[in-house]
């Protein structure tokens, strides 16, 4: 327990600043190196993507507050599209969770794979961030808040990879995408991991220091430092070539799906 805690505190570290200066969630990192942090400990390998995905959706609570805090400051949240979203990411996301239990562990895990490498294309050939100039259609809201929410539950991240594009597309300026983004993975972070806390509650087959399929050790070391370290990320962006480092960091997210496919 006391391993899986201080390398949990040292991927919060890590987590924390790639989520601030590459405006990801830090679900990209956390679950692949907690998936073999579990295995190292010989977690029960059906539940190991579970336990990951609940943990790193518990930890996304947290490091979004602080990022939500920070953009509130700058006036960037458009909360009536934030509120519009929210309802339908919440039940897409209590809906994952009950689905990802369904799923086996192999299944999942190649899920992961493949969102691995979608995103790493994405950071290694960016598209124009340009807001789309036709006129926002909210009646898609509904639909894609859902589909959000469920694949942001499975896969155990806060949904920007998907939320950011949908609204940039729909009207909202970049900045106000993230930031609005950001406000959206609350809600599918806190309904998907309470979900995951209840689904795990009558396992008694997990590991000790569980509560339900949160790891409570691993969420407590990625916590402490990734709150920190994010706000640290998102200086380093406006002094750092983001761009330039945004491709070293797909290789990275490529090489974590080939291992993880491995």
């Amino acid at each position: 327990m006391t391993e899986i805690f201080l390398a949990s505190f040292l991927l919060g570290i890590l987590a924390g600043v790639a989520a601030g200066l590459f405006g990801i969630g830090g679900g990209a990192l956390i679950v692949p190196v907690l998936v073999w942090v579990f295995q190292a400990q010989r977690f029960d390998p059906e539940q190991i993507m579970l336990i990951a995905v609940a943990t790193s959706l518990a930890t996304a609570i947290f490091t979004s507050l602080a990022s939500v805090r920070t953009h509130h400051k700058l006036g960037n949240i458009d909360w009536h599209r934030a509120k519009h979203l929210a309802p339908s990411m919440l039940l897409g996301a209590v809906g994952g969770a009950v689905l990802a239990e369904y799923i086996s562990a192999d299944s999942l895990r190649w899920f992961f794979v493949a969102y691995l490498i979608y995103t790493s294309a994405q950071m290694a050939i960016p598209k124009p961030n340009k807001a789309s100039s036709h006129p926002a259609k909210f009646s898609l809201d509904y639909p894609m808040g859902l589909l959000i929410g469920v694949l942001s539950a499975i896969l155990g991240i806060g949904g920007g990879t998907m939320t950011v594009p949908y609204l940039v597309s729909n009207g909202l300026p970049m900045k106000n995408a993230v930031a609005t983004s950001s406000t959206c993975a609350i809600p599918i972070a806190l309904a998907a991991a309470t979900s995951y806390a209840v689904l795990g509650w009558q396992d008694n087959h997990l590991p000790v220091g569980s509560f339900g399929y949160l790891y409570l050790p691993a969420f407590a070391g990625i916590v402490l430092t990734s709150i920190f370290t994010a706000p640290l990320g998102a200086k380093l962006a406006h002094s750092l070539p983001a761009q330039k480092l945004k491709r070293y960091f797909a290789i990275v997210l490529l090489a974590l799906a080939l291992k993880m496919a491995w």
